[in-house]
């Protein structure tokens, strides 16, 4: 569903050229949750905004539902959905009034898109606050809403990046069993945070990213029995730093 190979993306400034994503490829199947792990700056979210078509890459392949990111970017987003820990929410439109707009850009009729929008509102709970504006929204609300738009036109691929940044715990708890319901649904879904326990308790398999390049790939036993540790903090700790300390040896 998600196929990435030797994928880059360069940013060039008069003083230098930053390999932001350096060679990186995966797969992503659908009915499971990978979690794209790294410390910030580490390519993560561009990696995601070129899957998401906000960024070209500059070599290598990206494809979601079988659409090239570079050569048919509108089919991409219609397959798609994206949710960000700074997804915006308009203050002047109700809850109800933004996820009907997206379904509407969407292209979604009348009836389907009304079936959606109660589905959608009575598994997310959102039916006792969808006529609040968006400035009176709570940060729960709003990240809700976030979600209900994301998924209104059912895409088969989600990407999550940093879902539950800024939310308290109650709320980034709901957050996560509502991505785990849609795994449930065959969606294939890429997540990406910085959250160890997040990491460990969600994804099903977990690529670590660190200065544009995957360190290591697995499901969480098979990293743990490659790399002899048992816990997925210290070994994204040990990879970082191995990492570091190579590349400082080679300078």
């Amino acid at each position: 569903m998600i196929h990435v190979q030797n994928l880059t993306k360069r940013f060039a400034d008069p003083s230098a050229t930053v390999n932001a994503v350096d060679g990186v490829s995966f797969d992503v199947r659908p009915g499971e949750i990978f979690g794209l792990l790294g410390p910030n700056g580490a390519g993560k979210t561009t990696c995601l905004r070129i899957l998401s078509t906000v960024l070209k890459p500059t070599s290598g392949l990206a494809e979601v539902a079988n659409y090239n990111v570079a050569t048919h970017p509108a089919e991409v987003r219609a397959n798609i959905g994206f949710l960000s820990g700074n997804t915006g929410i308009y203050d002047r439109m109700t809850a109800y009034e933004m996820v009907e707009y997206f379904g509407r850009l969407y292209g979604l009729d009348d009836e389907t898109l009304q079936e959606r929008i109660d589905t959608i509102f009575d598994t997310l709970q959102i039916h006792d606050f969808s006529d609040v504006l968006g400035s009176k929204m709570s940060t729960g609300m709003k990240q809700k809403v976030s979600i209900a738009r994301t998924i209104i036109h059912d895409p088969p691929v989600l990407i999550f990046d940093e879902p539950t940044l800024g939310l308290d715990i109650l709320v980034a708890r709901n957050v996560l069993e509502q991505i785990a319901k849609l795994r449930e649904q065959g969606k294939c879904i890429i997540f990406s945070t910085h959250i160890m326990r997040e990491v460990e308790k969600l994804c099903d398999r977990i690529a670590i990213i660190h200065r544009g390049r995957i360190l290591a790939i697995g499901t969480k036993e098979e990293l743990e029995e490659q790399h002899h540790e048992q816990d997925v903090e210290e070994l994204f700790f040990d990879l970082i730093t191995e990492h570091d300390r190579a590349k400082a040896l080679a300078e």
